[in-house]
């Protein structure tokens, strides 16, 4: 069984807790972890299934480390590979620019041949504007987290969207194979 890889990237270390929430419930032995500061393209490509964690920042700005790194995502042959986005975002204060970033992150890896899963409903959301959502459809791109407004429901919708996207992967014993946590 090939691993997934999951790429974060991280200033106040949000997302990287996240990612490793992620980790908890599907598994160290299917999911590898790596912060965006420290890779290069060729460990992305190594990768057939693919998770990338991105935090909006500001008035809709790219992470740090993803923005150093965004000329070498832009290089990547995603053809072939599978992809679940997930980002962090402040519904409230920053709500005409609610996870932007995922948006901007989607939109390249698509466009470099991607096939993305884990699309995730907008319901329960508040928020102005988002680069991240799917016009008409009532859904975002990947998974949003808002530890600022909505922290409480962080777990429940780690739970559910690790379950989906286990499924969407297809991997070994689906949905059922994924740790339900309340962290």
């Amino acid at each position: 069984m090939s691993k997934i890889g999951l790429f974060f990237g991280s200033d106040e270390g949000n997302t990287e807790t996240v990612a490793q929430r992620i980790v908890a419930r599907m598994g160290e032995d299917r999911v590898d972890l790596h912060d965006i500061a420290d890779v290069t393209q060729l460990e992305i490509e190594n990768y057939q299934q693919l998770i990338f964690g991105i935090p909006t920042w500001d008035f809709g700005q790219i992470q740090s480390d993803w923005e150093e790194f965004w000329e070498d995502v832009q290089e990547i042959d995603f053809s072939g590979k599978t992809v679940a986005l997930f980002g962090l975002g402040d519904q409230f204060g920053y709500g005409d620019y609610f996870l932007d970033a995922m948006g901007m992150l989607h939109d390249v890896i698509v466009e470099r041949g991607a096939r993305i899963v884990g699309l995730w409903s907008t319901e329960g959301y508040e928020f102005e504007a988002s680069k991240a959502e799917i016009e008409g459809e009532g859904k975002f791109v990947g998974l949003g987290i808002d530890e600022d407004q909505q922290e409480e429901l962080t777990s429940d919708r780690l739970n559910r969207w690790c379950r989906q996207v286990a499924e969407e992967f297809g991997l070994e014993g689906g949905a059922d194979s994924v740790a339900e946590l309340d962290d």
